[in-house]
């Protein structure tokens, strides 16, 4: 036996073992560390995909904030300050949102003339302070849009995996539902919803949540079938590995990297979305929750006028920035993590 140890003819070339590796048999003996035959099998899967391992292990490139491009840094800046008026709502807020005063109707922001560091951002038609209902309607659309993005993320995913990876009847059902929820508009859908059930936090965060779960089914659904064509599923099979074990320790990792991207561009698309059924009356009951959408909704009939315009455009400005700080960020993880284009 020579000093590399026999090779194991899996279809594809297997590197031969470094110092302290062992040989590559189909158990392991005695206090070497050998290499099993499912990781010969998964090496040669890879090297399938065009992936060439060896057992020298690949060093990841280091986090270079250089390399970090500005708007990068000015978005994270941006949203990093909104989370934390969202998260310190209560210290910051300088009333309560609802809080009335008709006394200070329609003040102006401080910088215009009649305005007062009383309400730095000025009051709508009754008395609310502007600062205040920003702040916490920061927290209102960050806590819909990250709750209904997990819960879309992981149905999504979830059928997506298992249409995928057993196909036949099981994908054809999946395929089907997205199918009818992508040709059936949502907002009929969400008026129905909420006609039936009656408007709520909770029942906003799951309508807006299943709205995105196709994105998700379709694109882990392609990043299996997209595995399964290389022969990287079969090579894991064909060792004796479970269904579970293929799906949740081999394929669910390879699809993550598009699954992230695609959660950070559907964020911004959820918030949007909740602002969206709030300035149309269908999100939050009035005076239960501070919604941007709903403030936009108010102050709609000041628009191009002297008086009030504020209502609407300040936290237009911030909706605006939330969802472009979130986007930007997400054309950058995806740049970031796709091979293609990334420099070492």
């Amino acid at each position: 036996m020579s000093e590399s140890g026999p090779r194991v003819d899996t279809g594809a070339r297997v590197a031969p073992p470094t110092a302290g590796q062992g040989r590559e048999t189909g158990t392991p003996s005695g206090g070497d560390s050998e290499r099993t035959l499912p990781a010969v099998a998964t090496d040669a899967a890879r090297d399938a995909a065009g992936t060439t391992l060896s057992g020298a292990t690949r060093k990841r490139p280091r986090f270079r904030p250089s390399r970090v491009p500005i708007f990068v840094w000015v978005f994270g800046v941006i949203l990093l300050g909104i989370v934390m008026a969202a998260i310190l709502a209560p210290l910051i807020a300088p009333f309560e949102p609802f809080r009335g005063d008709l006394r200070a109707r329609l003040a102006p922001p401080m910088w215009i003339d009649g305005g007062s560091s009383e309400h730095p951002l000025g009051t709508d038609s009754r008395g609310y302070d502007i600062l205040s209902q920003l702040v916490y309607g920061a927290r209102t659309s960050l806590t819909i849009g990250l709750v209904a993005l997990l819960i879309g993320a992981t149905i999504g995913t979830a059928l997506g995996l298992v249409a995928g990876y057993f196909g036949s009847r099981v994908d054809e059902v999946v395929m089907t539902v997205v199918d009818i929820q992508l040709a059936f508009p949502f907002v009929l859908l969400a008026i129905a919803v909420i006609a039936v059930v009656g408007p709520g936090f909770g029942v906003l965060i799951v309508v807006v949540g299943l709205s995105g779960w196709v994105t998700y089914a379709r694109i882990a659904r392609a990043r299996v079938l997209s595995l399964k064509e290389i022969g990287f599923v079969e090579a894991i099979r064909s060792v004796g590995a479970t269904d579970r074990r293929v799906i949740l320790r081999h394929i669910l990792p390879n699809a993550l990297s598009p699954l992230i991207v695609v959660s950070t561009l559907e964020l911004a698309r959820l918030i949007i979305l909740e602002a969206t059924l709030s300035f149309l009356g269908l999100g939050i009951p009035p005076r239960t929750r501070a919604s941007w959408g709903a403030m936009i909704g108010g102050g709609r009939e000041y628009l191009g006028s002297d008086e009030g315009w504020w209502i609407s455009v300040i936290p237009g400005i911030m909706l605006f920035l939330t969802a472009l700080g979130v986007s930007r960020i997400g054309d950058w993880v995806r740049d970031a993590l796709d091979p293609t284009l990334r420099h070492d």
